[in-house]
């Protein structure tokens, strides 16, 4: 595949100490890194110092880097991440680390880097990257780096914005010529009117302010249905409730190819639930959604923060003899869940039964909280209904990637 004007402008010119690629997401910014990755390694095969991959995980970079080198490459060149957090890239002893987490990166405190390589660098702990710059310590030492665009106050946009030596880049979803233009057409509308069209579509730098699902707070009535569509199965979210927040229970459907997401039956008290009265409404509930519909409801995803609560519901539904299996809920990063509903609305992919109320409002309610200018943050003061919301996403979650495939 040949390089795009934006990827040669790229590798004639990015031969500072620090070579930054920012943009639109699909734009083609970390596939002209496969290329990139193996010339920098050899060019400094042999000198003192460590070659280090760094992302938000050592699970993300296995996937997002390691595998696509692999596939280009070979295994002969390019090995996995073992347990020690290595991998032999190119002939090189590579540490691969996460940076979500300070510590992650101990490994490396003190050492002197030849080459580093960053995925995601604004989903890096900060720390991280302040240790970073006093480790390039080579003459020759560079780093490339590639990510989505965040806040204007994001800490790293500030180093973008000094006058440290950076080749930078920035990038449109547009700049990628290869991308089918009917699903460039299709991305475009599902972040539409969110913060995520100026972040993932045109690249830019844009705090996240106001309605969150903006396509629900400006047409609820769209979203809102009265009979139940065709649905292949369906799960059950739960979170607790307690210090002022709801417990909330969510059927939620899944509709024939994964297409979409139907939130079909809800459970909201915002006083306080005993144990006790938790376990009986749960089973209530789980017999009710049974009853209502003929499709398999064999699943529920729980707060995983409440073990002992958890516990009481396998206990429960054992008892009752209510046949579903209790998970701990995966609660991967809250933004991404956001970022799900927000394409899947978009798309007019999640509908909502009308007697759902409470997770309607929830939607259209949703909003960004001004206290923090660095980073995105669901607003959560008691006051917003954020359980419906959690008990909807842990229902949802262990499919999202598989919905989001099939887009």
């Amino acid at each position: 595949m040949p390089f795009t004007q934006k990827q040669r402008e790229f590798l004639d010119h990015a031969n500072h100490r620090w070579n930054i690629k920012e943009g639109a997401t699909r734009s083609g910014k970390t596939y002209l890194d496969y290329f990139v990755i193996p010339k920098r390694i050899r060019r400094v095969a042999g000198l003192p110092g460590l070659v280090v991959i760094l992302g938000n995980t050592k699970g993300t970079l296995q996937r997002n880097i390691i595998e696509p080198l692999q596939d280009m490459y070979g295994t002969e060149l390019v090995s996995s991440i073992r347990s020690d957090n290595a991998a032999m890239l190119f002939g090189e002893r590579c540490y691969c680390l996460g940076a979500d987490k300070a510590n992650q990166v101990d490994r490396i405190r003190g050492a002197s880097i030849k080459y580093c390589y960053g995925d995601e660098v604004a989903t890096w702990h900060e720390d991280v990257f302040t240790m970073l710059k006093s480790r390039l310590d080579k003459a020759y030492s560079k780093f490339d780096g590639t990510l989505n665009p965040e806040s204007p106050q994001h800490w790293f946009k500030k180093f973008l914005d000094s006058d440290a030596d950076i080749y930078r880049q920035s990038y449109t979803i547009d700049d990628n010529p290869t991308l089918d233009a009917a699903f460039v057409e299709n991305l475009k509308r599902e972040y539409a009117g969110t913060v995520y069209y100026d972040r993932y579509i045109l690249g830019l730098w844009k705090a996240a302010e106001g309605a969150i699902y903006r396509h629900v707070a400006d047409n609820p009535a769209d979203f809102v249905i009265y009979e139940t569509p065709p649905v292949l199965f369906a799960t059950i979210g739960v979170d607790f409730g307690g210090n002022g927040s709801a417990t909330a229970f969510c059927c939620t459907g899944f509709t024939p190819g994964m297409r979409g997401v139907v939130t079909l039956k809800e459970y909201y008290k915002k006083q306080i639930v005993s144990p006790a009265e938790l376990e009986r409404d749960f089973v209530a509930f789980v017999r009710e959604c049974k009853r209502s519909y003929a499709f398999p409801i064999t699943d529920a995803y729980c707060d995983s923060a409440e073990q002992t609560l958890i516990q009481g519901l396998r206990t429960a539904c054992a008892r009752e003899g209510v046949g579903i299996t209790i998970h701990n809920a995966r609660k991967g990063e809250i933004n991404d869940r956001i970022r799900f509903f927000c394409r899947l609305q978009a798309a007019g992919r999640h509908k909502i039964m009308y007697a759902c109320r409470h997770t309607l409002e929830a939607f259209q309610t949703a909003v960004w909280d001004p206290k923090y200018l660095t980073k995105d943050v669901r607003l959560d003061d008691g006051v917003y209904n954020i359980d419906s919301l959690d008990a909807q996403e842990y229902a949802v979650e262990p499919y999202m990637r598989q919905i989001i495939t099939v887009w």
